[in-house]
């Protein structure tokens, strides 16, 4: 799938793929992300963080009409508080989706995969 877009000088497509990309890498900017984890990861309970070359594993980016969502599927710190952060990452990568590829998400859905105790 792609998003085609149209203006004066022609025609644009922008896979889902790269959309996944630009997602990923701006929610793992969030305090509070440990990093991304893949939707069908969760065995025993554990999930493994994916590499930032895999980070479009752990995004799924739909079109339904005009319509255009995102999840996300995340591994967050221990003892910082879930809903600040995912309206964090909400914030971020609707306004990077905006400013870099041009598009306006209708919806952002955070999907907490577990959470995992990081050394400072």
């Amino acid at each position: 799938m792609s998003i085609e877009l149209k203006n004066e000088h022609g025609t644009i497509d922008i896979t889902n793929d790269v959309i996944a990309q630009v997602v990923g890498e701006a929610a793992v900017e969030c305090y509070g992300i440990v990093g991304m984890a893949s939707q069908h990861q969760i065995r025993d309970g554990l999930t493994e963080i994916l590499r930032k070359e895999n980070y479009s594993r752990g995004v799924i980016v739909r079109n339904e009409g005009d319509a255009f969502h995102i999840d996300i599927y995340v591994i967050m710190s221990y003892g910082t508080k879930i809903t600040e952060v995912a309206y964090q990452v909400q914030s971020k990568v609707q306004y990077i989706v905006k400013t870099t590829l041009g598009l306006s998400v209708s919806s952002i859905n955070i999907f907490v995969q577990g959470v995992r105790v990081t050394n400072v």
